[in-house]
């Protein structure tokens, strides 16, 4: 049976995270190595345990299939997070890395060496296993971090951090360096989000009410992305086989994932031969697809796509398609409607593809490849805490690298300033 070790007061508990941040900053990364192989151990012991937990969350679950699938653990799932674990584990220490060092004409040594960040707050909603992954980022990054799921997923997260504290004491380290937010108060999102001095970093996952929310009251620095809006383009110059295989899987393999593409952009000069070609596959796939008045002249059966519909992260098996003028009009359909997220095109011509990805202002831009490949696991990370489309610090999957920040080590030999 896992052992609950939650701190019920929340200004208890950030100060204990704070204190646990002190140690296992200190820590080596053989210690925190430990500890993650440890936490992995955990979740397969306490694999029933954990799976019953989830079953009263889903026994009172409402919503729509791709709801009830990111809520859902499964023991091949469970199993899958462990991996992930052991991954993390496996993956280089970003802490204490050299990034650049200099000599001045005086003789000081200047070296820019990473650092963790300190206390990191995740507010994130309906999938457990997000809560798995974001403790082991920050502790493969000498973070602490303090967990607020939604309701939705309570009994589940709960469960999965006490198998995580379990890892954490038996390899000596802090059980506070990774807790979860004891009820489901809404109240203790205000407090997250008001924690000036006691929470360093706020990572919200979610839907766009959420990280919208966050973004707008918020008075610490937050990392987010407010929606997944994620275009695929079929360039002219597209091998077609290729791109109808990407498409259905951009599209379809995970409709509910924020790297998922919401809306197809096709190139005028092959849409009147190839659209009616992508949409029967879609539709064989179980996907509704709306188009504007282009597409719909091509393909009269098209449902109509309004001014919404292309602002609309579907997060289901929906699709708006536009037919554009080229790279230039993809370009800026995606700087219209864009939410910054990833983008994709499909084509054989470099030059093509070239001026694409520099004329997106997006955190990831993809040639030949499907947008749902946007994922810290598949970047390498091991996992990923969010993904971020802001403009400083991280872009793009956060993986443990990005849960670094970075100090000046300067050396001297009796140098003073003139």
């Amino acid at each position: 049976m896992l052992e609950d070790a939650s701190i019920r007061d929340l200004s208890a508990l950030m100060t204990a995270a704070r204190a646990a941040y002190n140690v296992i900053s200190a820590t080596s990364a053989a210690q925190r190595r430990q500890a993650l192989m440890e936490i992995a151990s955990a979740l397969r012991t306490h694999e029933a345990e954990i799976l019953e937990a989830n079953q009263r969350d889903l026994g009172h679950a409402e919503g729509n299939a791709a709801f009830l699938d990111r809520l859902t653990l499964t023991s091949q799932r469970l199993h899958d997070m462990a991996k992930a674990v052991e991954r993390i584990a496996a993956l280089p220490d970003p802490v204490g890395k050299v990034m650049q060092e200099w000599t001045r004409p005086n003789g000081l040594v200047i070296r820019q060496v990473s650092t963790p960040i300190g206390v990191i707050g995740m507010i994130f909603e309906s999938r457990p296993n997000v809560g798995v992954d974001a403790a082991a980022l920050c502790i493969k990054s000498g973070n602490a971090i303090i967990l607020r799921g939604g309701s939705e997923s309570y009994h589940s997260t709960q469960s999965l951090m006490r198998a995580v504290q379990q890892g954490l004491r038996h390899a000596g380290l802090p059980v506070a360096t990774v807790q979860s937010v004891p009820d489901t108060d809404r109240a203790r999102v205000t407090e997250m989000l008001h924690a000036q001095g006691q929470i360093d970093l706020l990572i919200p996952r979610g839907g766009k009410s959420l990280v919208t929310r966050v973004m707008q009251e918020a008075r610490v620095p937050v990392l987010a992305h407010a929606e997944g809006l994620c275009h695929s383009f079929v360039h002219q110059d597209a091998r077609l086989e290729m791109a109808r295989a990407v498409i259905a899987n951009a599209k379809m393999r995970r409709p509910g994932i924020c790297g998922a593409t919401e809306t197809l952009l096709l190139d005028r000069a092959i849409a009147p031969t190839f659209l009616p070609v992508l949409v029967a596959d879609l539709s064989t796939l179980g996907c509704h697809c709306r188009g504007d008045a282009a597409a719909r002249a091509i393909l009269p059966t098209l449902d109509p796509a309004s001014e919404r519909d292309f602002a609309t992260e579907w997060l289901d098996a929906e699709l708006s398609i536009a037919i554009v003028d080229g790279v230039d009009g993809a370009c800026a359909h995606i700087r219209h409607y864009g939410s910054g997220h990833t983008e994709a095109i499909i084509t054989e011509n470099e030059a093509a593809a070239e001026s694409f990805m520099r004329g997106v202002p997006s955190a990831v831009v993809m040639w030949n490849a499907s947008t749902q490949f946007c994922d810290g696991g598949e970047f390498g990370f091991g996992g990923e805490i969010g993904i971020s489309t802001g403009r400083l610090h991280a872009r793009g999957p956060v993986g443990v690298a990005q849960l670094t920040t970075y100090r000046y080590e300067v050396r001297g030999d009796g140098q003073t300033r003139p």
